[in-house]
């Protein structure tokens, strides 16, 4: 086997295993299908998005996680919003202003690190050119792209009064985008129908002649630049050449023997691991899967991390994080002895928001035991497309707090915080597990079940990542429609408030490898019609 991908589009995990056929390693698969997945998935990711990866490669003895967050313009100022705020939408994903500048429009753009991330990560990582990794990505683009469910799930999604600009008004937004997205009655597609966008072609074409340069400092710079003077944007050309990709150590923690890696603030990687240390006090494996106690259990752990990620987990650039306390076993101990006590953690209302369910998420692992676990996203769309670039931009500046003197305020340069947590699992210091999801504040969530499916519960990655989930990220328990109603009837005599999804597959989308009996196995969620594929 030459390895093994996984990934929420089935484009993007061909494009994968097909650069791994081509002797490409999992770096190089990764990067091929982070480019596939801006072209066939460009509301969730994309070159003008953002996003993290943690890449292993044992044999030379790498370990490592590149951060490539957008950033605000250095023109941002603390108070830049502060008369325009009016509050936080409803599911907390963003901060609403009066005007929604920072929601849909160039005011919402923050500086891109994508390109920036992907090309410093094959720089120095990869074997193949660039031309040839993006290669998969150019050809798919040319040929256009079909809209598949979850696409147009997410597009049609009516936030109704939550105070959000729906998708599809984003997609309005732009000419390049009415052409893209509409048909010629001005209804949005359907899945089956196609989009043809050569103007994203072009811009891949010349990322891949050029380089992250090209983006950054070259003749794309100055027609991004261009086009945000004209309408207000705060993206010049000094951001542009400014950005640079972060290098971070792992954060890291253990569960049921297994070693678990996972990204830093203000990515979500110490939350999980926090999430995972407390679950580590129970036998859930004794318990049934699904199960009153066991749901009472997971309710009760996301509940205490939940409270010590709103009070703690910043960017540790602005806002002191105490992470060794927080993964110390000590506090996981204490924090366990309360929930066998019984008693019920109360979540005060985050002051933070959450991303947005927008992100995708590859997984690759290959013939040498490299493993790649790569988030990518836009935050939200912007709906902003530069006339001849074809790619839509990230509107990260949601995620800032208008209100100054705040762990999410605004400030020049700052990244926002993010949920992403690419992780792997080690035995015996080699990898046996690589995950990753999107779904905003329900990554965390996600990933720990996922997790505790395979290690507590024997399930293979694919069972794992589509058994039914809950979240309790507040001090109610949501479930989704598989678990059944007398277990969420006795989860309400038991004095929690319980709400039912109309999703089977709710809260989060893990995807995820395992080794298993020598042999990687790979599971996609079935909510986001992705799979894995073997080279």
């Amino acid at each position: 086997m030459r390895g093994i991908v996984v990934a929420a589009q089935p484009e993007a995990a061909e494009a994968g295993v097909g650069v791994l056929r081509q002797g490409g390693n999992a770096v190089d698969a990764a990067i091929a299908c982070a480019f596939s997945q801006g072209v066939v998935d460009p509301q969730m990711c994309g070159i003008g998005g953002f996003g993290a990866m943690q890449i292993c490669m044992p044999r030379r003895g790498v370990h490592t996680v590149l951060e490539f967050f957008a950033r605000a313009p250095l023109s941002a100022t603390p108070g830049m919003w502060k008369r325009k705020f009016i509050g936080q939408s409803r599911d907390g994903f963003v901060f609403l202003l009066e005007d929604q500048c920072n929601d849909v429009g160039y005011g919402s753009v923050g500086t891109p690190g994508n390109v920036a991330g992907y090309a410093e990560a094959l720089s120095r990582f990869g074997t193949l050119p660039l031309r040839d990794v993006m290669r998969p990505a150019i050809a798919q683009s040319r040929r256009g792209v079909m809209v598949r469910p979850y696409m147009h799930y997410y597009w049609a999604i009516d936030h109704g009064k939550d105070g959000q600009v729906n998708v599809a008004d984003k997609l309005r937004f732009s000419e390049t985008g009415r052409q893209v997205y509409f048909r010629a009655d001005g209804s949005l597609k359907r899945p089956g129908d196609v989009l043809h966008n050569p103007d994203m072609t072009r811009s891949l074409e010349r990322i891949a002649e050029g380089g992250a340069e090209a983006f950054y400092r070259g003749d794309m710079a100055r027609e991004i630049a261009a086009d945000m003077a004209a309408w207000g944007g705060g993206i010049t050309l000094e951001d542009l050449a400014a950005y640079r990709v972060r290098e971070k150590a792992p954060c890291w923690g253990r569960y049921r023997g297994l070693k678990v890696a996972s990204n830093p603030p203000p990515a979500g990687g110490g939350s999980l691991i926090e999430l995972l240390h407390i679950l580590g006090h129970f036998d859930l494996g004794a318990l049934e899967h699904g199960g009153i106690e066991h749901l009472r259990i997971l309710a009760e752990a996301m509940k205490w991390m939940t409270i010590d990620k709103d009070a703690h987990m910043g960017d540790p650039d602005f806002v002191d994080v105490p992470l060794d306390r927080l993964l110390s076993d000590g506090h996981a101990a204490a924090l366990a002895a309360r929930i066998r006590a019984g008693e019920k953690a109360e979540v005060a209302r985050a002051e933070e928001p959450g991303d947005p369910p927008d992100t995708t998420v590859v997984c690759v692992v290959d013939a040498e035991g490299n493993a790649v676990s790569l988030t990518h996203t836009l935050g939200i769309p912007s709906g902003v497309i530069t006339p001849g670039l074809g790619f839509m931009y990230n509107g990260c500046m949601s995620g800032f707090d208008p209100r100054p003197g705040r762990a999410a305020s605004i400030a020049p340069g700052k990244s926002r915080g993010s949920a992403m947590a690419p992780t792997l699992l080690f035995q015996d210091d080699e990898p046996c597990m690589v995950l990753a999801a999107p779904g905003g504040t329900y990554i965390v969530p996600a990933l720990a079940q996922a997790i505790s499916n395979v290690v507590d519960f024997g399930m293979t990655m694919a069972e794992a990542v589509a058994a039914p989930r809950i979240v309790a990220l507040s001090n109610t328990i949501d479930v989704s429609n598989r678990i059944t109603h007398a277990v969420s009837d006795a989860l309400a005599g038991l004095g929690y408030p319980v709400m039912r999804s109309y999703q089977s597959y709710a809260f989060g989308a893990p995807h995820g490898l395992a080794l298993k009996d020598g042999q990687w196995q790979g599971g996609a969620d079935p909510q986001r019609d992705g799979m894995a594929l073997r080279a």
